[in-house]
């Protein structure tokens, strides 16, 4: 008799939407170590959640633009919850880090996702098993800010493997995930991925300062400030 799939329902969706976010395309594997944790917090196969990360890319434009066409099958609460990360992304990002802070991070296991967390403009966070409290309106709005900042962090950086996209630098503690359009101005790409860039704090500085940009290529530009002291060693 075959064995009867277990339905995926929406908080292990937005899970494995936060961890697709989060991990390059070679490995949405399932011998991947970001895979089998999930895997154990869900009480699923490696095999499985490996197989949703794939439906997820059969979703993506830009993997189908590189000619990749990831796993066909995906659910229609699976198009349901891209098309709300695509469309809100700051609330969706908030969300979802929450969760994976909860029941990734501090390792509740499959029996705490059976209701989705919902983010909402009341004093808690909320499921069955786990209370949130982080004060006012105020203070949530001010989580819900930091929650975002830390998905955009993590989805960044790994993108970029950890490294600068100018020096290559891989030590994290000197890594900025950078807004390409300014965080002030557009407020529906502040937690987008691909608004991102992974750079080192002094290369950072001068992105920030306008002394260096890119191109539509994504070659490295210098301003003509920069020129001016060139040569030098160090720069």
């Amino acid at each position: 008799m075959p064995a009867i799939r277990k339905p995926w329902n929406r908080t292990e969706l937005l899970l494995a939407m936060n961890l697709y976010c989060c991990i390059p395309f070679g490995r949405q594997h399932s011998h991947a170590p970001e895979v089998i944790r999930l895997a154990q917090v869900l009480g699923r196969t490696p095999g499985s959640v490996a197989m949703k990360l794939n439906n997820f890319t059969s979703l993506d434009p830009e993997e189908k633009a590189r000619g990749i066409k990831g796993l066909p099958g995906a659910s229609r609460l699976d198009r349901q919850i891209w098309d709300k990360f695509h469309t809100d992304w700051e609330e969706m990002a908030a969300e979802s880090e929450l969760l994976w802070k909860q029941l990734v991070e501090n390792g509740d296991l499959a029996s705490s996702v059976e209701k989705p967390v919902e983010v909402i403009e009341e004093k808690t966070f909320s499921n069955d098993t786990l209370k949130f409290r982080i004060g006012p309106t105020e203070g949530i709005r001010t989580q819900k800010i930091r929650l975002a900042q830390g998905f955009f962090r993590r989805t960044v950086l790994a993108a970029y493997l950890g490294r600068c996209c100018i020096s290559d630098i891989p030590i994290p503690e000197l890594l900025i995930a950078r807004h390409i359009l300014p965080w002030a101005f557009f407020p529906e790409q502040r937690t987008n991925p691909c608004n991102g860039l992974c750079l080192s704090k002094l290369q950072d500085a001068a992105f920030d300062q306008g002394l260096i940009t890119f191109d539509e290529d994504y070659r490295l530009v210098l301003s003509q400030r920069i020129k001016n002291h060139l040569p030098n060693e160090s720069l």
